[in-house]
């Protein structure tokens, strides 16, 4: 069932604006980096605390690295660089951050806006 069918035609907009606890998302979804690099980034594996791949695609190879204790992550292929899980999830699915936070804190359980 989707938002409209629970919360009425306007309210998912209302949802959608909320101001992020971007920080908050950031850090819960660290504890679960490894399982979501295992998903955004398929062709990569864990070498030390760093997950390795190819690309942002997921490609096999070693030019993505992604850090798995902080969430700072690098393609040295392409330049691409971020700080945390939300640009690494904002850079993999090629949206904005916001709408990657919000993806994160849905998928992680967490309450809109907190």
């Amino acid at each position: 069932m989707n938002n409209h069918n629970i919360l009425g035609h306007g309210a998912h907009r209302a949802v959608a604006h909320l101001p992020l606890d971007f920080a908050g998302i950031a850090r819960a979804a660290l504890s679960h980096l490894e399982a979501l690099c295992s998903r955004w980034l398929p062709g990569g594996r864990r070498i030390g605390q760093e997950w390795t791949c190819g690309s942002l695609r997921g490609d096999a190879g070693e030019s993505c690295k992604v850090n798995l204790r902080t969430g700072k992550w690098s393609d040295f292929a392409s330049g691409e660089k971020g700080g945390d899980v939300i640009a690494l999830a904002a850079a993999v699915h090629r949206i904005k951050p916001a709408e990657a936070a919000r993806n994160l804190a849905r998928m992680l359980g967490m309450e809109a806006g907190r």
